[in-house]
């Protein structure tokens, strides 16, 4: 069977085989079960949020494949264990009052990071936060000084103890 279609269509074509990291324009905690639907049918491929993702006061332990948060990405008060394979957030990262207790492979947080109230143990591979870094209440602020914290971390703002 022969296909006849514009350069174009190839173009667009091309491009998504070639993208491997699918785009989702942003989610809300009522659309997260959705989503993760979407995703199991086709063989849960990494992804990225465009936009906002906003899982506040949920039950979500890990977010998985999600490589990066274009947007801001709220967690406070959630069940948050694993941040799974999240690599950055471009805005603020949110885990207040979360049960976060590693970043693991996160490495930027492009605005502020908070941490208050967690059991946050480790920043894991977080190389950068642009803005401030909320830390009270935390493991983290008990163990480490804000200069060893500013050894680890790219901190462009306040950190707070």
């Amino acid at each position: 069977m022969k296909y006849i279609i514009t350069e174009r269509q190839y173009k667009l074509i091309s491009e998504q085989e070639e993208e491997e990291i699918l785009t989702i324009p942003y989610a809300h905690f009522n659309e997260w079960k959705m989503l993760q639907s979407f995703l199991k049918k086709r063989n849960n491929p990494p992804y990225r949020i465009s936009g906002d993702l906003y899982l506040a006061k949920s039950s979500i332990e890990s977010l998985g494949n999600l490589e990066s948060v274009e947007g801001n990405l709220t967690l406070v008060a959630s069940q948050i264990k694993s941040l799974g394979n999240l690599k950055s957030v471009g805005g603020y990262l949110d885990l207040d009052n979360s049960s976060i207790e590693s970043l693991g492979d996160l490495e930027s947080v492009g605005s502020k990071l908070y941490l208050e109230g967690t059991p946050i143990k480790s920043l894991g591979n977080l190389k950068s936060v642009g803005l401030d870094l909320w830390l009270r209440e935390t493991p983290i602020s008990k163990k480490y000084t804000e200069e060893e914290i500013r050894s680890m971390v790219n901190i462009g703002g306040k950190i707070y103890l």
